[in-house]
């Protein structure tokens, strides 16, 4: 059972007591009707090739609440396709795949890129931005919720509990973050608690409670994929096309949401994902890229509030980093040892030293290009700019799924 203390800027909705999925999701097919909710799943072709994705398709079979499943594509030629649509073709609500690598969807990005719109590289944040586009332009759906598609142990109420706040009229949030506790017979995790609520509590003590940060240090888990949102929200959103996906979606949120409309909720009792390598010598992979990227957008997000960052303002963020979290490891490991977890204290050492590289590496970046790669424009952009776009893009994704 879950504690059912409030901290934070946020608001924070418990797991308390016996499970409710059934209540929530009968609750929820009467929201539906007033509210359609669309499920976006970002994921990579070869996920299909692991347990993970085919045990979320059967337990969507029951979600009677959904209006339709958006499955963005990634890594997938014309064969692959075609067995992705033959995946998803059980499923009982309106299905539609985006295929990033078809030529309808190349073309449209070949036109973006054309009327200086930049949306980066391929990956996920693009495959998001994409998916988030074909629900405003299909108009079927207000409510978008989006999860991961490794998730190994994925029950239906997960997706239940992260649709509730946003659909339901009586308390009406407009965008909600899930959270959860990673442990199996030790702790997971390592970058949000070794590395993200480290940095931004070492970031509150060197340049002071600066509103962005306290909003962000409010979330459990701040790197969780998993969140929802009235679609409106997702149509003045800009995203981050790298590893700060998660970073740069609170960060726009901020920006566009009134803090009292924005909650966390407790997803499940464990979740159990893939866990990245840590590389700690290529910052081309693994947990130091994903390091690099946060810590970037991070800083490129303050500089925008207006903070200077100098030499000597990451001089003392790296020393209080490393301080602050060394501390979090000693607690972590009185919190494993009380609960007979497996810990394993030099594997966690090794980890803070690789995220201190990470944030060295992403400071030197920022000094010399302090704006970087851009973040993908909003949905009102694209349209100010190309005002068919979402005839175009609606008449693609029908084309591949037909």
């Amino acid at each position: 059972m879950s504690d059912f203390y409030q901290s934070g800027v946020v608001a924070t909705l418990h797991r308390l007591g016996r499970a409710n999925g059934h209540k929530i999701e009968s609750e929820l097919e009467a929201f539906g009707k007033q509210r359609p909710i669309a499920l976006v799943l970002p994921a990579l072709y070869s996920e299909f090739e692991s347990g993970a994705l085919p045990g979320i398709i059967q337990e969507l079979r029951g979600a009677n609440y959904l209006r339709e499943v958006i499955l963005t594509l990634g890594g997938a030629d014309a064969a692959q396709f075609s067995r992705a649509r033959d995946h998803l073709a059980k499923l009982p609500q309106r299905v539609r795949i985006i295929w990033n690598e078809g030529p309808e969807i190349a073309g449209l990005c070949r036109m973006l890129q054309e009327n200086d719109l930049g949306i980066g590289l391929p990956g996920k944040g693009r495959a998001c931005w994409i998916a988030y586009g074909y629900v405003l332009a299909s108009q079927q759906s207000d409510i978008i919720a989006l999860h991961d598609c490794d998730i190994v142990n994925y029950r239906r109420d997960l997706l239940a509990r992260l649709v509730y706040p946003i659909a339901n009229p009586s308390i009406d949030f407009e965008f909600c973050k899930g959270y959860y506790a990673r442990v199996t017979d030790r702790m997971h995790g390592r970058a949000t608690r070794l590395l993200v609520t480290p940095l931004l509590r070492s970031l509150i003590s060197v340049l002071g409670p600066i509103p962005v940060l306290v909003f962000m240090d409010s979330f459990r888990y701040p790197l969780a994929g998993e969140f929802a949102m009235k679609a409106d929200l997702a149509r003045a959103n800009r995203i981050p096309p790298d590893w700060g996906l998660e970073v740069g979606v609170l960060a726009e949120v901020f920006r566009n949401c009134a803090t009292k409309r924005i909650c966390q909720v407790d997803l499940c009792d464990s979740y159990e994902h893939k866990h990245q390598i840590l590389s700690p010598d290529d910052p081309e992979k693994g947990l130091l890229k994903m390091t690099v990227d946060i810590c970037k957008n991070l800083f490129r997000t303050l500089a925008a509030e207006g903070v200077v960052l100098d030499d000597g303002t990451f001089n003392s963020l790296l020393a209080r980093y490393v301080r602050m979290a060394e501390d979090t490891l000693k607690r972590y490991h009185a919190d494993a040892l009380i609960n007979g977890l497996t810990f394993d204290r030099h594997a966690e050492e090794i980890a803070v030293a690789a995220f201190s590289k990470g944030i060295n590496l992403a400071r030197r970046s920022f000094l010399e290009d302090p704006l970087g790669v851009p973040l993908i424009p909003n949905w009102n952009r694209v349209i100010a700019a190309i005002p068919d776009f979402f005839s175009l893009l609606n008449s693609a994704v029908e084309a591949d799924n037909n």
